[in-house]
């Protein structure tokens, strides 16, 4: 074989040699960025998950336990509350056991747990409510129990309440209505209820 061909030979596979070394830093150069890019999108997922749970836990104990916007919805409140009124309701209330007769309160329906229901306290745990209609000829009364409210809509006419389920347990109380956002020409606190007292002194 002559001189000429064994350096093209060598000369080859010097350059095949210079090629796969090539090769071998390119791919650990790919590899290394695609490790580094990859931490960067996992570090910040793991970030923005972070504070999505962070965020999200402070808006539940927000609302848990400070209050919200509500809209309410039916005629039973009239006309304290319209349709579609919407209210600011606190729920410290309701923790501290801060509830009393003649507030408004927003509760858990006893018939239907995944329904609330908007209604005036009316009664507290050992009072002896007026059952019936004011405007009703016989009168009957019904005694509240211990860790129970009585709530009535301001409509008696069109409201389905304690009169209709009993009292209901304090712990199905969500919050207490106290001021009116929209519509804002009735801007304000809420009023007193238009029945007066139902709750018997004797």
């Amino acid at each position: 074989m002559s001189f000429m061909k064994l350096k093209a030979i060598s000369t080859l596979l010097t350059v095949i040699n210079f090629i796969n070394n090539n090769n071998k830093k390119s791919g650990q150069w790919w590899q290394s960025l695609h490790r580094t890019m990859l931490r960067g999108v996992l570090g910040k997922t793991f970030r923005l998950i972070g504070y999505t749970i962070q965020y999200g836990c402070i808006a539940h104990c927000a609302f848990e336990y400070i209050g919200g916007v509500v809209m309410c919805s039916g005629p039973s409140m009239e006309p304290t509350i319209q349709n579609s009124d919407i209210v600011f309701a606190e729920n410290l209330s309701r923790h501290f056991y801060g509830i009393q007769r003649g507030d408004i309160v927003i509760a858990k329906s006893p018939t239907d747990p995944k329904s609330n229901i908007c209604k005036r306290v009316i009664g507290l745990e050992g009072d002896k409510i007026l059952t019936n209609s004011p405007s009703d000829f016989f009168k009957s009364h019904s005694y509240v129990p211990t860790g129970h409210v009585w709530l009535e809509g301001d409509n008696l006419q069109n409201s389905t309440d304690s009169r209709y389920y009993g009292p209901i347990p304090y712990g199905l109380i969500r919050g207490r209505i106290f001021f009116k956002i929209w519509p804002l020409s009735d801007f304000g606190f809420l009023r007193d209820s238009p029945n007066g007292h139902r709750f018997s002194d004797d």
